[in-house]
């Protein structure tokens, strides 16, 4: 799918990612679900994957909602930067090592629904014109949206797969 650069793909390419995956997940077994990853990764589970997108939903909320009432904030939390992300991954993952996996479905279906909303209420132009807020920086909002949400999920729908092959494979 070509990356969005209207609301209109933006949402439905969010919308469409988002059901793939949650059908996906629910394509397993329940003993599937909760299994350890058989890779090296970062997350070991997918419930480590889902906390992981429900995290930088919550980076896109909040720095969204921040700029937009007047007060200056940037994407990444401090101490935080695009060099220093993983270790913010890490925390995540740390933060999160006693949710189970139900909860990081609901947290999960809850934030992207937030996304979505956020995401309507603003136009094309808003989304997609470079530079159109200036807490952007050099890019478009949308192209925040695109990471923290479509494009995202492609990634755990990709790892999410890797992990249920090696499943099947092994007799699970």
């Amino acid at each position: 799918m070509a990356r969005a650069v209207t609301k209109e793909q933006l949402i439905n390419s969010s919308e469409e990612n988002f059901q793939k995956l949650f059908s996906l997940i629910g394509s397993m077994t329940r003993k599937e679900q909760e299994s350890l990853f058989s890779f090296e990764d970062r997350d070991r589970n997918i419930r480590d994957v889902l906390i992981h997108l429900y995290e930088w939903h919550q980076l896109l909320l909040k720095w969204v909602v921040s700029n937009r009432s007047g007060e200056f904030s940037s994407f990444l939390p401090s101490p935080y930067n695009w060099k220093t992300y993983p270790e913010m991954n890490i925390e995540f993952w740390k933060k999160h090592q006693k949710t189970t996996l139900d909860k990081s479905m609901e947290l999960l279906m809850e934030s992207h629904s937030s996304v979505m909303k956020l995401i309507d209420t603003f136009s094309d132009e808003e989304l997609f014109t470079k530079k159109y807020f200036s807490w952007t920086g050099s890019t478009s909002l949308g192209s925040y949206c695109v990471s923290s949400g479509s494009s995202h999920y492609d990634w755990a729908i990709k790892k999410i797969k890797k992990h249920k092959k090696n499943m099947e494979e092994t007799g699970g």
